[in-house]
């Protein structure tokens, strides 16, 4: 579970690495030659690759990429400096084999400090910049641990003793039903085996991590599937017995080997990262090139209808995360105190609210709704990564009471403004089962060309205003 992430994130911090001791040559060269002028700058550019070789190597040697974020400050600045003194070393031994004596040797003094200089001053930003997201309680993994034996308490010290890996632990659960409400390593027993689909159901669970003995391996597997059904990963100790599964991914946590049973297609964390850094792009780029637009709505809101610009309903977001979700208002002010009186008339089969001809909606309501401009506050949204631009739509938590266990898979994705629905069938689907299996078909086939290509079949649309109510 995290080493598949964190393969991804040292890669990437290792290229940016690289990039910082490409850039360290070029003001070493420059203050080298305001001193004594020096050839020119074309002459001395091999130099680069050469570093970055030694450098790459280096790093990993004096592991860099290791634990890094439970590494101290001054023993990430330490590693470094060693580094970069044993790179030196080394550069002047190739120079010195190969009788290269026209390089500059302050030149390469120079160029080396500033890498150590430069990588110093990131690695000390990253970490103070996710000790200040961990204190704020940002980006945490909400864990839910099965079991409470010996191996289980060791998990959870472990956890405790690195925050900075950003697992909170939701509860424990026990096979005994007469331990519920003890406290195991400062944590309480919320449950029993016969719990463990209400609380998975209910709360707020990124991870299931099973550590139970050996005889109680053939009690949980209803729960391993009850996971799979509603797309939350779970993840079983197997550290006294060989491995004996055909399915999973083998990994390891904390050193414990594991069989990780992912819901979804194992996305590359590579592609994921790049939905969420496009997400941030054009969310941006969006909300400032709609201004004018936006702003013309809210004046024409103000103008046609009393009451609030903005409508604010919780809705749920990643394995059931609550968020504020925006959209312009299209109804009535009291709008929510009448849909009890509608829920008859109600034209979708399922747990979701659709009505053709509602009354509750405004007419400037109705012109906002056919174009989807009520949808454009949501950029926010995005951009604050509550959602995505491309994604399962997000429900109401009343909605998500109301699930089928399959249907709650639709949450094991970031959901979106858009999605297979709306470019394909907006209002014109009557039935949330079908609705459920677009979402499902758009997780289980994700990809960036498919958010690509929904995004474009969204435009032509909303554009047209088809399947609009």
């Amino acid at each position: 579970m995290l080493k598949h992430h964190s393969t991804f994130f040292r890669r990437l911090m290792m290229a940016f690495d690289l990039g910082l001791v490409a850039l360290a040559f070029f003001p070493a060269f420059y203050v080298r030659d305001q001193v004594d002028s020096l050839n020119h700058i074309s002459f001395y550019l091999w130099i680069i690759p050469v570093q970055q070789v030694i450098w790459g190597g280096l790093l990993y040697y004096f592991g860099i990429y290791e634990s890094f974020r439970i590494k101290s400050i001054s023993e990430i600045i330490n590693a470094l400096g060693k580094a970069g003194a044993m790179g030196l070393i080394l550069f002047g031994s190739l120079t010195y084999l190969f009788k290269l004596v026209r390089i500059s040797r302050s030149l390469m003094i120079l160029s080396f400090g500033l890498s150590v200089m430069f990588l110093s001053l990131e690695k000390i930003i990253i970490v103070l910049f996710f000790r200040h997201l961990r204190r704020k309680g940002y980006n945490f993994r909400h864990v839910l641990v099965i079991g409470s034996g010996r191996r289980a308490k060791n998990f959870i010290r472990k956890i405790e003793a690195h925050p900075e890996f950003g697992l909170k632990i939701l509860g424990v659960i026990d096979e005994d039903p007469l331990q519920v409400g003890q406290i195991v390593e400062g944590h309480k027993i919320i449950g029993d085996f016969h719990d463990i689909f209400g609380i998975l159901r209910e709360s707020t669970v990124d991870h299931a991590i099973f550590i139970v003995p050996r005889s109680s391996l053939g009690k949980i597997e209803e729960a391993i599937l009850y996971c799979e059904t509603i797309g939350i990963p779970c993840s079983v100790a197997v550290d006294l017995f060989d491995l004996q599964f055909t399915t999973g991914r083998e990994g390891s946590l904390f050193n414990i080997p594991v069989i990780t049973f992912e819901p979804n297609p194992d996305f590359r964390i590579g592609s994921l990262f790049t939905k969420r850094l496009l997400d941030l792009l054009l969310s941006t780029v969006g909300l400032v090139l709609i201004a004018p637009l936006y702003l013309a709505i809210v004046i024409a809101m103000k103008l046609s209808s009393p009451g609030p610009v903005y409508f604010i309903q919780e809705r749920c977001g990643l394995h059931g995360r609550r968020f504020k979700l925006y959209k312009f208002r299209t109804m009535e002010i009291d709008a929510e105190g009448k849909l009890k009186e509608l829920l008859p008339l109600n034209e979708m089969q399922g747990p979701c609210f659709k009505l053709e001809n509602d009354p509750r909606v405004t007419k400037i309501g109705k012109f906002l709704r056919k174009y989807s401009l009520d949808e454009l506050p949501q950029l926010w949204n995005v951009w604050h990564g509550d959602m995505s631009l491309v994604g399962p739509r997000p429900p109401l938590p009343t909605e998500v009471q109301q699930y089928d266990h399959w249907q709650r898979r639709r949450l094991s994705m970031r959901p979106g403004i858009t999605c297979i629905w709306q470019a394909k069938g907006r209002n014109r689907i009557r039935d949330f089962n079908q609705w459920s299996k677009m979402d499902l078909e758009y997780i289980d086939h994700w990809s960036l060309a498919l958010d690509f290509k929904i995004l474009f079949e969204t435009i032509p649309a909303v554009l047209t205003g088809a399947g609009a109510k």
